[in-house]
């Protein structure tokens, strides 16, 4: 009884030292890094545009067969790639995607990763596995990568191939030489929509080796290629991203 009744002290204790903290973010009120305003963060079937470049990039993506989608870090351009190919896979007007990423090391050397070729290249298509998921979910996902319906592979495995009705994503092309872009953009096939997406400003190559840059103003004369320049006005990640690229 005795050991009971020091218990329920100590207990009783406890709970009001609890109370007496004073957390930094109220949960009652929640915290955002931008305070005013909440941003709804939850899934959504259709994305919507959160600019007029972003709704620009989307018109393209509809309109033509090959978008060079070009901006800095945090304007949308993988996701909204990545949501109108999951949106066409479902609506049936492509039977397949296929992602590439360039496997370029940012700045530092991992030396050999452990595993199987797929375990290897793993870390570099990370961010197109994340946003996959968003849009299918872990189950879904799973079982269209198991299928070959999704394809996601290293622009090395892409010389040689023809993509027929497939929507086809290039991400962080700025990682590409003007080669690897021109070897990527001849692989376009019947029926098939080809998106790049890359920052020419944060290439992770020497200076001069990204063909980014000169790849999209040799195809801006071309009238049926759609080239859509996204700014700093564009950014929807947290807005010191946008602050901190005005002066870096």
């Amino acid at each position: 009884m005795a050991r009971r009744v020091a218990r329920d002290k100590m207990r009783d204790r406890s709970h009001e030292d609890i109370a007496k903290v004073h957390t930094l973010y109220p949960p009652a009120t929640g915290w955002t890094p931008l305070e005013s305003e909440v941003r709804d963060r939850k899934y959504v079937k259709n994305v919507r545009a959160m600019s007029p470049l972003q709704q620009a990039l989307l018109d393209a993506i509809d309109e033509r067969s090959v978008v060079l989608a070009l901006g800095p870090a945090g304007t949308g351009k993988t996701y909204l790639a990545i949501a109108k190919a999951v949106d066409a896979l479902d609506a049936g007007r492509v039977s397949r995607i296929v992602l590439s990423r360039p496997a370029v090391e940012a700045g530092e050397s991992l030396g050999f990763l452990p595993g199987d070729i797929n375990e290897k290249l793993a870390p570099y298509l990370r961010p197109l596995y994340d946003a996959l998921t968003e849009r299918l979910g872990t189950k879904r996902l799973k079982t269209l990568l198991a299928e070959g319906i999704i394809e996601i592979a290293p622009v090395a495995y892409m010389r040689g191939r023809t993509l027929n009705d497939c929507f086809v994503v290039i991400d962080e092309a700025q990682n590409c030489t003007y080669t690897q872009i021109k070897m990527l953009l001849t692989r376009l096939g019947w029926r098939s929509t080809m998106v790049l997406t890359g920052d020419p400003d944060q290439t992770d190559l020497l200076p001069g080796f990204s063909g980014l840059r000169d790849i999209a103003e040799r195809l801006e004369r071309v009238p049926t290629i759609a080239v859509v320049r996204l700014g700093e006005a564009d950014i929807v990640r947290h807005p010191l991203v946008a602050e901190m690229l005005g002066v870096l």
